[in-house]
């Protein structure tokens, strides 16, 4: 099932602006009868509004850019890149970018995603007609805060976005202890009382309101949240792996995602599209594949590399100039190094490595991957599987082999959903497996390095860089670079945003002396011991 996000020029303006005052103003909204109310308003709307912000900033990508690029995919070693400004590459700290994902004022996750989903599940509970949408806001909560808590470790949770409603204006910092065990109830719950009789969301970006997909990504996403817990709540991970065991998803067709447009608003277009292809600067020019990531698919013949990267691509607009002389031959390939840049320094200037000859040499993302309309991946059916092979792995439950095999499959599979020019022979995925076949001695690396580099191809570095945290695979060599902030340790966490400092001082103080190793790069969130 495609799911293409609509062509609304005027109705995305208006979602992101209901979205945006949908809490400030609803006296003045109540008591004029020309607006909304919360009595006529169409709730569909906000569900459109988060699943949109869940896939990037509608304020020029700078949660995308900073965070999933700048960031997540550089510490991790799926992408590489000698631009300056691309902090987490050296293991820098640049305050302003390591709180872009949690905002600022009035962009960032908090406003642009928890508030419309809280609004939603606040404003549809009990209303019968909304009993499915109910039940998917609850999810897409859970979703849009499992990534918000895992960046950061303590966070706004219960009282997060509920301003209109509790008064409070300054939520406390939940533990994140606490908020797993309410996202394991609140994902459990709600996927359990969703009710394939009932109401279709009509603003289901992921599915179209397909209320069967909606159970196999609630119980796929209650499996990911419990195996967060791997380290330090081993028996609640496997009650509840043990709980979605054959309801997951089940293919492909599982995969939730957005198609993006750019026929219609600019806020539609995809956002790491929009900044591989150079909008922000010279991202596409200087940013590539990292050296570990192609080692690791050169080192096995994966039938992904020919498809997933590039060489010669250096042209501004793929999507206009398809970049004839653009070579996918697998065996050109080549990762940049990490923590390269291009200073003159002997060691550090990228010039001076032995792998350098020059940047267009250098493996690109493939044009199929980075179209402006092309899709963002949310969850799909591959990582499902690896998760349940970890779980049949320690626990028993199940074939690890045989979930390996079919997450590995789907990994290579699901690029045609890029586009078709992405497609893998199923010959060749057959061939792949036959010679790196599932080894339960070596299981949990196997798996999750394969974790690794599928949310790589994904370019969901946030959850690729979530995984390594929590099983350590693969495993990755630090970069040495000068005034590291972290000792040349790849970084763990977050900082909490200097804005919290006088926006909500007494709680930002005190989850800011909680945070174990201090809040900084190097502190820990609960979950990774």
């Amino acid at each position: 099932m495609k799911r293409i996000f609509p062509t609304y020029t005027l109705l995305s303006a208006a979602i992101l602006a209901v979205a945006s005052g949908c809490t400030k103003s609803f006296d003045d909204i109540n008591t004029n009868p020309s607006t909304y109310s919360q009595a006529n308003f169409d709730a569909n709307y906000l569900l459109t509004t988060a699943q949109l912000g869940y896939t990037g900033s509608a304020d020029f990508a700078y949660e995308t850019w900073r965070a999933n690029l700048i960031y997540s995919s550089t510490m991790i070693q799926g992408l590489s890149t000698v631009v300056s400004y691309w902090a987490g590459d050296k293991y820098l700290l640049n305050e302003s970018y390591t709180a872009a994902y949690w905002g600022i004022n009035t962009d960032g996750a908090y406003a642009e995603q928890v508030k419309p989903i809280t609004d939603l599940v606040q404003s549809t509970d009990g209303k019968v007609k909304y009993k499915n949408l109910h039940q998917v806001g609850r999810i897409m909560r859970a979703l849009i805060m499992e990534r918000i808590t895992d960046l950061y470790g303590d966070v706004p949770y219960s009282q997060a976005g509920m301003g209109y409603y509790t008064g409070v204006i300054t939520p406390k910092y939940d533990k994140q202890q606490d908020i797993y065990t309410d996202l394991l109830k609140e994902v459990s719950e709600a996927t359990a009382a969703l009710d394939p009789t009932a109401d279709i969301p009509s603003g289901d970006v992921f599915y179209k309101g397909n209320i069967q997909q909606w159970q196999r990504f609630g119980n796929s996403l209650l499996l990911r949240i419990a195996m967060r817990l791997t380290k330090v709540d081993p028996a609640t991970a496997q009650k509840y792996a043990t709980q979605v065991q054959g309801k997951t998803m089940q293919s492909d067709a599982d995969n939730a995602f957005v198609l993006h447009d750019v026929s219609g608003a600019r806020v539609t277009q995809n956002r790491n599209s929009q900044i591989l292809l150079g909008d922000g600067g010279q991202e596409n020019y200087y940013v590539k594949w990292s050296k570990t990531f192609i080692d690791f698919l050169k080192s096995t013949n994966d039938p992904r590399l020919s498809k997933i990267a590039v060489t010669q691509l250096y042209l501004k607009d793929v999507s206009k100039d398809q970049n004839p002389g653009a070579i996918a031959t697998a065996a050109v390939q080549k990762g940049m190094p990490n923590g390269k840049d291009l200073s003159g320094r002997a060691g550090f200037d990228i010039s001076t490595d032995p792998t350098y000859t020059s940047f267009p040499d250098y493996s690109s993302p493939s044009p199929g991957m980075i179209k402006r309309n092309g899709p963002t991946f949310i969850f799909t059916y591959g990582e499902s599987e690896l998760l349940l092979a970890e779980a049949a792995q320690r626990w028993g439950l199940g074939s690890a082999a045989q979930h390996y095999a079919a997450g590995v499959t789907s990994a290579c599979s699901y690029l045609s959903q890029y586009d078709p020019t992405l497609t893998v022979a199923a010959a060749d995925i057959s061939t792949y497996l036959t010679a790196n076949p599932y080894n339960a001695s070596q299981g949990l690396q196997q798996i999750n390095s394969q974790y690794w580099a599928l949310t790589n191809t994904m370019l969901d570095f946030y959850e690729s860089w979530s995984n390594w945290r929590r099983s350590g695979y693969p495993t990755l060599t630090p970069v040495v670079y000068p005034n590291n902030a972290t000792n040349g340790q790849i970084p763990r966490r977050f900082p909490y945003p200097i804005s919290e400092t006088t926006t909500n001082p007494d709680n930002y103080k005190a989850a800011s002396a909680a945070v174990p190793g201090g809040d900084n790069l190097t502190g820990r969130v609960y979950w990774d011991k």
